[in-house]
């Protein structure tokens, strides 16, 4: 097995430590919401290449003498599930970020915390 033979496991790794170091390690409150973007994607990138199968056609029966390999269709179920939620939680966030920037005319974590404190 080549080293970059399987580039999108690689895609997946780097996308998932950089959408987690956004997350953890970001004190600005949009930025961390695009690090859960990011790792949402790549989630969703390793479940799109784990239902893809070499040679596979789509599981629709034509005859019954044919014998097919046939791609597994349940990961495009779950990611077409798992956008709709992940959009739904990325809009949910921008919402109360709006809000917190309202109500405390900032979106810094560090500044929300000190305000807090008062």
């Amino acid at each position: 097995m080549e080293f970059l033979g399987l580039y999108h496991y690689w895609v997946f790794a780097v996308l998932l430590m950089i959408g987690f170091y956004a997350v953890v390690a970001k004190l600005n409150l949009i930025k961390k919401l695009i690090g859960l973007s990011l790792f949402q994607a790549a989630v969703f990138l390793l479940y799109i290449t784990m239902g893809k199968v070499d040679g596979g056609t789509a599981p629709i029966f034509q005859t019954a003498s044919q014998t097919n390999v046939f791609s597994n269709p349940l990961p495009q179920v779950l990611i077409l599930t798992a956008i709709v939620v992940g959009i739904s939680t990325l809009a949910l966030g921008l919402g109360i970020v709006v809000r917190i920037k309202e109500e405390y005319d900032t979106i810094e974590e560090h500044e929300i915390q000190e305000i807090d404190r008062r």
